[in-house]
Formats: C-alpha cells, structure tokens, sequence
C-alpha cells in the first residue's frame, strides 16, 4: 500500500513539473499565477471523467477563410493555433481529437465545385463535434470587417446547450486577463452558428480581425498564437474543472 501511495504521489508530482515547463514554454512573461492554478486544475480532475476535448482549426485546404492586411491567410492562423492548444490540452491529459493538424480540408473526396466541396466540409465538421456524447467543442477562427478600427477576440455560442454560454464566458475572460487586456467585447449568441448545432457544450473562438493592421500583426506571430492557444486552455481548463470535477 505504501509503494502504490508512493507511486501515486509521484505520478501527480510529475504532472505538476510537466505542466508548468509546459505553460511557462508558451508565455515567455510571468505567470506564477497561471501556472499554480492550472497545474492544481490539472491534478484535481486527474482522477475524474474528463469530457472529451474536439478541436476545429476552421478552413484549410482549397478554403484559405479571411485575408489579412499584409496578406496573411486565415486558415494557417487557425491551423498555427489550433495544434498549439491540442498539444496543452493532449499534455494535461485530455483526450483530445481535432478535424485537422495540417493544412488540408474536411470534405468527402471525389465531390467536385467550391460550393458542394465547402458544404460537405462543414458538414463533416459538425458530425466530428458529434462524434462523442461527452465533448467539450471548440472550434478556431479570426475576424473580418469592412471597418479596420475594430478589434478583438470574441466568443459566439448558441443555446443548443446551457453550458455553452458558460464556456464563452470562461474563455472570454481569460482571452482577455491574459493576451488582450483592453479587449471590451462581450460574447456573442448566435444561434444560426451551424457549427454550434450540437448538443455538446461548444464555442466558437474567434482570435481577433485580420483586418486591423496592429492585431493582423500579432495574430501572425508565432508566439502570440501561443499565447493565445494558452489563454484559451485556461478558459477551457476552468470551465471543465467546475462542469466536470467531484
């Protein structure tokens, strides 16, 4: 009994090392904080039923989603962050899938036009979402406006759920405590979200607009995308902890 105790023990000691080199290699700042509460988040659901976590980096392949100001396509941005916050959440012991981790898209091969090829890879996105009765959906995407002054990261959730409007708070409120601190958006309902249709709690996680110049520029940094990939873990991780834990 003492030797498993002891192995026990050991098991949760290293999940706490791991999962603060982990957090301190993707925010290169102080985050003392951070790193205590999730590596306690962490080892307090370890022994729970964890939901299942299902990724979406929107568009990819053929559909390259928005342009940037200097150029910059959506889907690799999604795609950038996407494999970041998978990575977190596999590492923190989720099990977790995603509809891509390179840049490909979703549709059924052999269906030919842009429009029957987009309709069968939104369609196959949503079954993934559905492929699991206990999921926690998040899916990746950046903003566009005609306007450049607007800025932003912003969450959109449907009713499908009553969690769902949890889960865009917790993200929200962390997106903005640490990577976007003059970020004033509140999140968004959007019912006609085909994406959000399912009965799993889901999001959509939308980063900031391409199409303001400042952001644009920080969206395409490698180390702001993992930043972000974190502050959305933590939203993901805190919602997860008060939904899911004994």
């Amino acid at each position: 009994m003492r030797n498993n105790l002891k192995k026990i023990t050991e098991a949760g000691i290293t999940l706490v090392v791991v999962s603060v080199f982990v957090l301190c290699y993707y925010v290169a700042k102080d985050i003392n904080t951070v790193v205590t509460e999730n590596a306690a988040v962490a080892v307090s659901t370890a022994s729970n039923m964890l939901p299942d976590i299902l990724l979406d980096a929107g568009h990819g392949g053929f559909d390259g989603g928005c342009v940037g100001v200097g150029g910059e396509l959506e889907k690799d941005i999604n795609l950038s962050i996407t494999k970041s916050l998978y990575y977190l959440c596999d590492i923190f012991g989720y099990n977790t899938s995603a509809t891509r981790l390179k840049d490909i898209a979703v549709n059924d091969s052999g269906i030919e036009g842009i429009y029957d090829m987009k309709q069968s890879d939104m369609k196959n996105r949503l079954e993934f979402f559905k492929s699991s009765d206990n999921a926690v959906c998040i899916s990746i995407h950046q903003n566009q406006f005609t306007d450049a002054k607007y800025s932003g990261a912003q969450m959109f959730f449907s009713n499908k759920n009553p969690l769902n409007e949890k889960l865009a708070l917790d993200i929200q409120q962390s997106v903005v405590a640490n990577t976007q601190k003059e970020n004033t958006r509140e999140i968004k309902h959007a019912d006609d979200m085909f994406l959000l249709t399912t009965e799993n709690p889901s999001v959509m996680v939308e980063c900031g607009f391409l199409s303001n110049a400042e952001e644009c520029k920080k969206l395409g940094d490698k180390a702001y995308q993992k930043k972000m990939a974190l502050s959305v873990f933590i939203g993901l991780n805190k919602f997860v902890k008060e939904n899911y834990s004994a």
